[in-house]
């Protein structure tokens, strides 16, 4: 499995629900999503883990706008989603993954 961006728009808001998730294939015991959203603060936005293994999480984006994130897991690994909507170099030599609202 692979990680996954879902999206749902909504109408009554200018708001995209996105929900991240972090494939069951990393071995993860915490996981954190990372990004422009909450200034790249690594203990912001902790994921949860799912029943079925994965660590997930929906965060309500201003629609419109583009995301820069990553996921840091078990505190040192750093991991892009590899459904993402596009990515940009980052400063570390790396890339960061975005997502589109």
């Amino acid at each position: 499995m692979t990680t996954m961006l879902k999206k749902q728009v909504l109408k009554s808001k200018p708001i995209t629900k996105v929900t991240f998730t972090l494939p069951d294939s990393i071995k993860a015991e915490n996981a954190y999503l990372v990004g422009d959203f909450n200034n790249w603060d690594e203990k912001a936005t902790p994921m949860k883990k799912q029943k079925v293994g994965t660590f997930a999480i929906t965060l309500e984006l201003e629609k419109g706008r583009e995301f820069q994130f990553r996921y840091l897991v078990n505190g040192t690994e750093w991991h892009n989603d590899w459904h993402a909507d596009r990515y940009v170099p980052n400063p570390f030599s790396g890339d960061n993954s975005v997502v589109t609202t």
